[in-house]
C-alpha cells in the first residue's frame, strides 16, 4: 500500500474484528472503574485490580488463541464475539448483585475488589484475547512479522479509540448500562458482519438472540434492591456517578454511591448531617467573627456549608467545585442560588488557590470522600498554599474521613501531622462518639493559638453566633499520636495505603434531629452516649447509628 494511495487499503473481516476487540476491551476497562467504584471505592487498589485482571485475562486469551490459531476462521471469531456480547448482557443486568456478593468475601481490604472485577470482566476480556491471534492467522499479510505488526497496530488503535471515546464522550453522555449495551450491540453487529455475504441460519439466529438478550437486560435493569429511596435524578459526569435521591422529606446527593450532602425538603435550613454544623467552629477561633468577610469552600457537593454561611453571616462566599454537574445539580435540586455574596468556580481547588490573588478569613476543605481523596489536596505543599492565602487571623478547616484512633485512623493522623507542619496551631473534633470511620474536623489557625476546650466553650457562651456550638466544642480531641505516620508531600503521599484499613470499616455519618431549630442545636436521645455527661447544657447528643436499610436512618453504615 502506497502512502499516497490510502484508498488502496481495504480492511478485511479479521481486521475489523481485531479493531472492534480493541475498542471494546479498553472501553470495558474504563467502564469497569465506574461500575466497581460505588461498592469498592476508586483507590489505587481498585484500579490495580482492574488493570491486573484485564491484562491477565487478555494474556490468557492470547495464549489460548495462539495455541488454537490453526483452527481460526471468521465463523469462529463470530461466535467468540457473540459469546462476549452475551456476557456483557449479564454484566448490565446483574452487576449490582454480583458486586454485593463479591463484597462479602473475607479478603484483606486492598484485595477486596479483585473477585468482583474477575467475575464481571475476566470472562469477556479472556474471550476478546482470542481475536488477535486468530486475526494474525487469517491475515493476508506476507510473513509472520508483518501479520503480527499489522494486528498489533489495529488492536492498539482500537484500544485508543475505545479509551478515548469512553472517557471523553460516552461516560459524560450516557449511563453505565447504556454504554454496556452499546458495546454489546457493537459486538453483535461485528459478529453478524463476519458471516456476510452468506447468512448462515445458526449465526444469524444467535445474533438475534443475543441482541434480544441485551434488550431484555437493559430493559429490566439491575436486580439489586435499592433501599435508599426514590431516584430524582442520576447521571454519569466526567468525574463520578451522581444521584439525587429522596427518602421521605430528606433529599440526598450521592457521589459514586456515597452520601455526600442532604437537605430537609420541609426545613431546608436544617443541618441534616451533623458534621456540617462543625464548619462554624472557626468562628470561635478568630479574634472577631464580625471581621470575617471572605470565605472559601473547596468542594461544593450539595452546597450545604456555603449556603449556610451566606444565610447566617454577612460574608462573601466563594466555592470551588471541580465537577460542573455537581454545581448544576445543587442549583436544580438543592436550592443553590448564585448572587452578590455567593460565587461558584468550576476549577480544581489547588489550581484556584495558585492563581488567585484573594485572601480569605476562612477556608473550608470539603472535597474528600471515604474512598476517594484527591491526593494533591492532602499534601504539605497544598497546606502551605492554603496558609499563604489566609488573612493574618484566618482559619482553615478540613473535613477528614477516618477513624479517630486505632485501626482506620492512619489517614487522619497523617493529615493532622501534615496540616500541623504548615500551621502554627492545629485542633481536631470528632463528629461521632463511636470509634468508627467518621467525619473528623481538623482546624488550624494562621496565628499561634493555644485554645483549650474550655476556651472555646467560653467563647461560644460570650459570642452571639447564629448557631450554638456547645456540642461541637465538647467533641474536642487531644492531639493524636503521629509518630508512625508520614507528613504527606508531593514526593511521598501514600494516601491509598493509609486509607486501606478504613475500607472494611463502617462509615458513620451522624444526623441531627428533625426538630432542630435556630439558634439552638439539635437534641436527640436514642441510647447511651459516653460523651453525654460532658454536655448537658448544650442539649446535643450523638445519636446511635442504625442500619442504613432502616427507614429512620440516623447514620450511614456502609461497607465498600
Amino acid at each position: 500500500m502506497s502512502l499516497g494511495q490510502p484508498s488502496a487499503y481495504r480492511p478485511t473481516k479479521p481486521d475489523v474484528a481485531v479493531f472492534v476487540s480493541g475498542v471494546t476491551s479498553m472501553g470495558l476497562e474504563i467502564l469497569a472503574g465506574r461500575i466497581i467504584a460505588p461498592q469498592f471505592g476508586n483507590s489505587i487498589y481498585t484500579w490495580g485490580s482492574i488493570i491486573t485482571v484485564f491484562l491477565a485475562a487478555l494474556s490468557l486469551g492470547y495464549w489460548q488463541g495462539g495455541k488454537r490459531a490453526d483452527t481460526a476462521s471468521n465463523a469462529r471469531m463470530s461466535w467468540i464475539l457473540l459469546g462476549t456480547a452475551g456476557y456483557v448482557a449479564i454484566v448490565v443486568y446483574a452487576s449490582d448483585q454480583l458486586l454485593l456478593s463479591a463484597s462479602t468475601m473475607p479478603l484483606p481490604a486492598r484485595y477486596a475488589s479483585l473477585p468482583a472485577v474477575l467475575i464481571l470482566f475476566g470472562p469477556p476480556t479472556y474471550l476478546l484475547g482470542f481475536i488477535s491471534p486468530y486475526s494474525a492467522e487469517l491475515s493476508e499479510k506476507e510473513g509472520t512479522g508483518e501479520a503480527s505488526g499489522h494486528v498489533y497496530a489495529l488492536g492498539t488503535i482500537g484500544s485508543i479509540v475505545g479509551a478515548g471515546a469512553t472517557t471523553y464522550f460516552l461516560i459524560p453522555t450516557l449511563g453505565i448500562d447504556a454504554i454496556g449495551l452499546l458495546f454489546g450491540f457493537i459486538l453483535v453487529g461485528t459478529a453478524f458482519a463476519l458471516t456476510l455475504p452468506r447468512v448462515a441460519p445458526r449465526p444469524a439466529a444467535a445474533s438475534i438472540g443475543i441482541a434480544l438478550l441485551l434488550v431484555v437486560a437493559g430493559g429490566l435493569g439491575p436486580v439489586a434492591f435499592d433501599h435508599r429511596g426514590d431516584v430524582v435524578y442520576e447521571t454519569q459526569t466526567a468525574y463520578q456517578e451522581l444521584e439525587v435521591i429522596d427518602d421521605g422529606d430528606v433529599r440526598t446527593l450521592y457521589l459514586d454511591g456515597a452520601r455526600h450532602s442532604a437537605m430537609d425538603l420541609e426545613d431546608p435550613n436544617r443541618h441534616v448531617f451533623e458534621y456540617t454544623r462543625y464548619f462554624h467552629l472557626p468562628m470561635l477561633m478568630t479574634d472577631d467573627p464580625d471581621e470575617v468577610d471572605d470565605v472559601l469552600f473547596i468542594g461544593g457537593g450539595g452546597y450545604t456549608g456555603p449556603k449556610d454561611f451566606e444565610r447566617r453571616y454577612d460574608v462573601d462566599v466563594d466555592v470551588v467545585e471541580l465537577d460542573p454537574e455537581v454545581t448544576q445539580a445543587a442549583k436544580e435540586y438543592f436550592r443553590l442560588e448564585e448572587g452578590e455574596n455567593m460565587t461558584t468556580h468550576t476549577e480544581d481547588g489547588r489550581i484556584f488557590l495558585q492563581e488567585t490573588d484573594e485572601t480569605y478569613d476562612l477556608i473550608v476543605l470539603d472535597a474528600y470522600q471515604k474512598d476517594q481523596v484527591p491526593i494533591h489536596l492532602t499534601q504539605l505543599e497544598f497546606m502551605e498554599l492554603v496558609e499563604d492565602r489566609l488573612s493574618d487571623d484566618g482559619v482553615f478547616l478540613a473535613n477528614v474521613i477516618a477513624a479517630p484512633s486505632g485501626a482506620g485512623s492512619a489517614f487522619y493522623r497523617a493529615q493532622y501531622k501534615t496540616i500541623d507542619e504548615a500551621f502554627p496551631s492545629t485542633y481536631s473534633f470528632r463528629t461521632s462518639s463511636l470509634g468508627s470511620v467518621q467525619n473528623i474536623e481538623v482546624a488550624a489557625t494562621k496565628a499561634d493559638t493555644e485554645f483549650t476546650e474550655d476556651d472555646l466553650a467560653a467563647r461560644n457562651e460570650r459570642r452571639d453566633l447564629p448557631i450554638d456550638l456547645s456540642g461541637e466544642v465538647d467533641a474536642y480531641m487531644d492531639d493524636p499520636n503521629t509518630d508512625d505516620v508520614p507528613v504527606l508531600t508531593e514526593d511521598h503521599a501514600p494516601v491509598d495505603n493509609l486509607q486501606a484499613s478504613t475500607i472494611g470499616q463502617e462509615y458513620v455519618i451522624e444526623e441531627t434531629g428533625e426538630e432542630e431549630t435556630e439558634p439552638e442545636p439539635a437534641s436527640i436521645a436514642v441510647g447511651p452516649d459516653p460523651l453525654a455527661a460532658a454536655r448537658p447544657a448544650a442539649g446535643l447528643e450523638f445519636p446511635t447509628p442504625i442500619s442504613p436499610n432502616h427507614e429512620a436512618t440516623a447514620a450511614e453504615s456502609a461497607s465498600p
